[in-house]
């Protein structure tokens, strides 16, 4: 991508942490309109520092760069969090 990052606040950040903890299904809303459906597996960070959420969903594993994020929705009965915006939190 040939934006520069954007890192995201560090208490957003913990919802994706607890997210890939406990597997959950997520709707995730990105930046631009695109949504969709994918199980949160773990977060990553890459040399150049910027940050992706790999999920698992019918496409396969796909790399998300958090600044893209919009917001995720726990699909889970039970999860410890709702719907959480992330798209205007940024550092």
């Amino acid at each position: 991508m040939s934006d520069a990052y954007r890192p995201l606040s560090c208490d957003l950040y913990d919802y994706l942490e607890i997210a890939c903890m406990h597997r959950y299904q997520l709707r995730i809303e990105l930046v631009g309109g695109r949504e969709l459906t994918a199980q949160a597996v773990t977060t990553r960070t890459e040399a150049s520092k910027e940050e992706f959420f790999v999920v698992q969903g019918a496409q396969g594993e796909q790399r998300l760069r958090m600044d893209q994020l919009l917001a995720i929705t726990p699909l889970n009965h039970g999860a410890s969090f709702g719907r959480v915006l992330l798209g205007n939190a940024r550092c």
